[in-house]
Order: structure tokens, then C-alpha cells, then sequence
């Protein structure tokens, strides 16, 4: 899109339309088409998609060049996360946005705050994706607001320079508006219930859908204990889902993000049905655990059995009618969902595991990839992991294999602040800090998330204003605490009255009545104050 061609056709629009329309500027409405690129979240879901499309070829050929993403709860906060990452980074480029499941159950449902087992309301994920990029959007009308504002101000003052400099940077403007992908859990029911809930979520602008393999009626949070897998053919019937509701709605290079919780899920619903020796049913029953039985007399009442590796089995079956699989199958049981969910209509992997381990994603990795060469994941960065302690304790496992004294650390208790400024905390940080580049590199790893981060940053930052503002600081509080860092480090926000639009409000109603018009942005509007800091 040219700002300057958007201006001749829309005048031309004007001049055939005769002198009825002689109060309509052709430049004044070339910007708002400027500012309202996007028409629809279809519209944003195809721009995105290929900009996703992009960003995994780009990784295929050089693995340094991973893409990264924070959840959002509220479209407020993906705005500001993206303001700041154009303020600080100059460039969106390879940053996308998440919707965490977790998030919108926890804070956005209207039952109020519930676990991440599906409870929510289905609508309530396309609602969320819809206000991320109304919010998103916005952003990019008000900074476009500020560049047309700052235009009319250097050609009023026959800045010339200036004025081209301002036209260049409209020209060549980057939209706040980046790749959401957004978890759709296990599907919220059978595969339609799928398909509907997946064409709302790419109609709000969606571009990626990540679902897991995991039962919707059983679902629990990633990182939490009882979850139940159900077998392949389910699975790759909600994949087909996903991928028929991408098609129907023109996102034709739409994305699928995979996600198998087997790693730490040791329960299945059912028995998968096989047809034969060696198919997906027979290898999922494989890894179930159970004994062989010789004879009928080993069956009690209500036992299932079936036949495998050619003989009998007895599967064990809880009392809640649930079946195990056997321990240690976890790896064999992610490479083999991994592999077949690529094989069927999946173009990202996510593998959640228990802990932030380069090695151990490798591991599993490498033997997806024996079958599938190109295959690449979605990793969650998750605020469920204990970070310093993790990585503390890798590192005294590392110099205690290699021989190196380890005697003045306790394993168990290098989460102490006590050890925070000695060498292996140190090289614990490092790692930390390295995590990303090194399991892009070394573990396939196209796309790290942090699932929940605002949810934490948002309570921490409550707790501190909190605590001094009801304590002996008062008003300091919120001044030292809040305001006097917006003023100091650029936030826009500072101006928040600018932020929720009443600028762009004011340009509107000066296209609309010319002098007439009442302005908020007057001599006795407070927001003045902070025009110059």
C-alpha cells in the first residue's frame, strides 16, 4: 500500500463524485484507509500465515534465526508488548504474540478464575483473538495519528526535510500486527466441535492453531498430573478438522501446531482399535501396561483383554475405568505421536515436558527427525518450571560428571539466595540466558514461547504498587514506583489519554467539522503536562 497513491485514487473517488462531496480531503481519508489496513481478521489471518510460512523456511536454511512470543491475556497488553518491541528493537520481525488456554481460563472466563482443564467458554478464545488485534490495529492508527500530525506541522512550517523525511517513514510504516498462534486445548469436544470452535478463532485473525492430543473432557494443564492421551486416529481426525477449516475460509498455508502431552501423561481412555499387527492402533496398545494371561481363568469379572505381540494381554485399568501405560515408554510415546501427527496434516511440533533440559528435547529431536527431516517445535518456556533451580542443578550434574569439586553446594538447596553470586550460579544464568539460541540450534526448536509471563508480571507489579501506596509511601508509591519510570524510560502510557485514542478522536472531528469542531486536546487538558518530558 503507497500512502501517496492511496491519495490520488481516493481523489479521483472524490472528483467523480461531484461537488456534493467538496468538503471530503482526499488526503485526510487516504489516511484513514492507511490506518485501517487490515478489513478483517481473515484478512489478517492470510497476512500472517505467510509471514509464519516465512519465518519456518528462513529456519529450515539457519537455525540462529528462531521466531519468540509472550502470552497476552488482554489486547491492552499485546499492544504494549509490541510498541515495546518496536520502541526498543526497531522491528516485529520473528516476535509473534501466544493465547495461552491457561490465561483465558484463569482470566478471562465469566465463571471467574478456573483451572486449565477446558471449563471455559468456547467463544471465549476467539473473543480474545479479535480484541488482540482491535488492539493491535489501534496501535498502528495511533502512531500513524502522531506521523500524519507531525507531516502537517513540518509542511506548516515548509520544512522540507522534514516533511520528506515523515513521508518516508509513512511510506515504509511496520504494523503492529504479528502471528498469533493460539492454543485451542484438545479441541473442546469431537472433531466438529473442533472445526466450529477453529473457524471462529481463524475468522478473529487466528494464522496458527495449536491443539494437544490429549482427552477434551479429561484435559489438564500441561504441567499438572492426570492427563489422558487418546489414541492416533482421534488425534489426526481434529488435525483434519483444523486443516478443512483453514481451507474453507481461503488461509490455504494456514498453520497447525501439534502438541503431544505423553511425556507426562501415563493414563489413556481407551484402547485404540487395530487392524492389524504393526498398524497405529497396535502400536499405541503396545505401550500399554498390563500381563500376559495364559487362559480364561485369569480373566476376573469385567477384565478387558486383548491380543498383542501375539499373545493375550490383560491391560491394567483403573478403578475410574482409565488405562495405563507402562513406565519409561514416555520418549518412545512422544517420537511415535510427533512423527505420525507430521505424517498427517501438521506442520509444528510442541513437546511439553517437565523441565528446560537441551538434551532431553534434542534427544527426542533426533529421532522424530530419523523419520521426518525437516520437523521443527513450538517450545513452551513455562513459568511452571523452576528456572533457577533447574539450571542450577544441571550445571552441578555437568561439573560433578566432569570431575570438578562440587563439595561447597548443596544440590537440593541451590535455589538458596545464599549461592546467587557464586561461579556455578553464574553459569546457571548464563545457560538461562543461552536457552533459546541453544535449543534452536541444537534441538529444532523454530518457535520459544513463554506461556503465562503477563500473568506474573501483572501481579508482581500490583504487589509492589500495593504495597507501598497502602504503606508509609503513599502517592510515592505510584510516583517513584510507576509514573517517574514511565516519564524516564519513554512509555508511552504516560500520556495515556493519547494511548486510548482521544488524539486520533480529535484529528477525526477536524476532518469531520473543520473548525468547528471541540477538541479534548486543549490548553486545559492535563495531558499537556507531559508533552515535553
Amino acid at each position: 500500500m503507497s500512502y501517496q497513491n492511496e491519495i490520488k485514487a481516493i481523489a479521483a473517488v472524490v472528483n467523480n463524485a461531484g461537488s456534493s462531496w467538496s468538503a471530503i480531503n482526499p488526503e485526510f481519508a487516504a489516511r484513514m484507509r492507511y490506518q485501517n489496513r487490515f478489513k478483517t481478521g481473515l484478512d489478517i489471518a492470510k497476512y500472517t500465515a505467510d509471514i509464519m510460512r516465512k519465518d519456518m523456511a528462513e529456519y529450515d536454511a539457519d537455525p540462529s534465526k528462531y521466531t519468540q512470543s509472550l502470552g497476552c491475556w488482554h489486547g491492552f497488553i499485546g499492544q504494549q508488548k509490541l510498541i515495546a518491541i518496536k520502541k526498543h528493537l526497531k522491528t516485529t520481525n520473528k516476535r509473534y504474540l501466544y493465547l495461552s488456554g491457561w490465561m483465558v481460563a484463569a482470566l478471562r472466563s465469566e465463571f471467574g478464575p478456573l483451572p486449565d482443564q477446558s471449563m471455559h467458554e468456547k467463544n471465549s478464545v476467539a473473543a480474545l483473538i479479535e480484541e488482540l488485534y482491535t488492539f493491535l490495529r489501534q496501535a498502528d492508527t495511533r502512531e500513524l495519528d502522531l506521523l500524519f500530525t507531525a507531516l502537517d506541522k513540518a509542511r506548516k512550517a515548509g520544512d522540507k526535510a522534514e516533511e520528506a523525511k515523515l513521508l518516508d517513514q509513512i511510506e515504509n510504516f511496520e504494523t503492529h500486527v504479528v502471528p498469533i498462534i493460539a492454543d485451542i486445548d484438545a479441541g473442546f469436544g469431537n472433531e466438529e466441535a473442533t472445526y466450529l470452535m477453529a473457524k471462529q478463532m481463524i475468522e478473529a485473525g487466528a494464522c496458527a492453531l495449536q491443539i494437544e492430543n490429549q482427552v477434551s473432557d479429561e484435559k489438564q494443564c500441561g504441567h499438572q498430573d492426570g492427563k489422558v492421551t487418546v489414541p492416533h486416529a482421534d488425534f489426526i481426525a481434529k488435525l483434519n478438522a483444523l486443516r478443512y477449516a483453514f481451507l474453507e475460509l481461503g488461509v490455504d498455508n494456514g498453520i497447525i501446531v501439534a502438541r503431544t502431552d505423553s511425556l507426562g501423561a501415563g493414563l489413556t481412555k481407551q484402547i485404540a482399535v487395530t487392524n492389524e499387527p504393526g498398524d497405529l492402533g497396535d502400536q499405541y496398545n503396545s505401550f500399554l501396561a498390563g500381563e500376559y494371561i495364559n487362559s480364561a481363568d485369569d480373566i476376573a469379572n469385567g477384565d478387558v483383554v486383548i491380543k498383542a505381540n501375539g499373545k493375550l494381554l490383560k491391560p491394567a485399568r483403573l478403578a475410574s475405568g482409565l488405562f495405563q501405560f507402562r513406565e519409561g515408554t514416555g520418549i518412545d510415546r512422544v517420537v511415535l505421536d510427533c512423527v505420525t501427527s507430521l505424517k498427517n496434516g501438521a506442520d509444528l511440533l510442541w513437546i511439553e515436558t517437565e523441565k528446560p533440559h537441551v538434551g532431553q528435547i534434542k534427544e527426542m529431536v533426533d529421532a522424530i527427525r530419523k523419520e521426518v527431516p525437516d520437523a521443527k517445535l513450538v517450545y513452551n518456556n513455562s513459568p511452571s518450571f523452576n528456572w533457577t533451580l533447574n539450571f542450577r542443578q544441571q550445571v552441578f550434574d555437568d561439573w560433578a560428571a566432569a570431575g570438578k569439586d562440587v563439595s561447597k553446594y548443596n544440590r537440593d538447596r541451590l535455589m538458596s539466595a545464599d549461592y546467587d553470586d557464586t561461579e556455578l550460579c553464574d553459569e546457571a544464568d548464563a545457560r538461562i540466558q543461552s536457552f533459546q539460541k541453544d535449543a534452536s540450534r541444537e534441538a529444532g526448536i523454530f518457535h520459544h514461547l513463554i506461556t503465562l509471563p503477563t500473568y506474573h508480571t501483572a501481579a508482581l507489579s500490583t504487589d509492589n504498587l500495593a504495597k507501598g501506596y497502602f504503606g508509609e509511601q503513599g502517592m510515592l508509591a505510584y510516583v517513584a514506583g510507576v509514573q517517574r519510570k514511565e516519564i524516564r524510560e519513554g512509555i508511552a502510557c504516560v500520556r495515556h489519554q493519547n494511548m486510548a485514542g482521544s488524539d486520533i478522536g480529535d484529528t477525526h472531528k477536524e476532518y469531520f467539522s473543520g473548525d468547528a469542531a471541540l477538541k479534548a486536546s486543549g490548553e486545559d487538558n492535563t495531558m499537556n503536562q507531559f508533552d515535553n518530558v
